[in-house]
């Protein structure tokens, strides 16, 4: 990704000023406070996920899910929340009612 240029707005959810912004912060336990509310809904879905692996990716800035059949980026926390919700209720149907893709 090319560096971002010119100033950051102060408090917009521009990915290039967020880009911008978290440049300029400190790492605390590995992550940038400008992204503290999408690694604490990551680590909150984690904990009620203990099958899969979920994180915020600061570099892509989207959420990502790790899980046996493989790894799913989302784009927003509702894209995240979606997806978990479809592959929980994939595992309550009956293996014959699952859609052949």
């Amino acid at each position: 990704m090319a560096p971002a240029t010119g100033p950051a707005c102060a408090s917009c959810v521009h990915r290039t000023c967020r880009t911008q912004r978290a440049g300029t912060l400190p790492r605390l336990g590995g992550h940038r406070a400008e992204f503290a509310l999408e690694h604490q809904q990551a680590a909150a879905l984690q904990a009620r996920h203990r099958h899969l692996l979920i994180w915020w990716g600061e570099a892509t800035q989207s959420f990502w899910v790790a899980s046996a059949t493989g790894m799913y980026e989302a784009k927003t926390y509702d894209d995240l929340l979606a997806h978990l919700w479809a592959q929980s209720q994939s595992r309550l149907l009956p293996r014959e009612w699952h859609f052949q893709h």
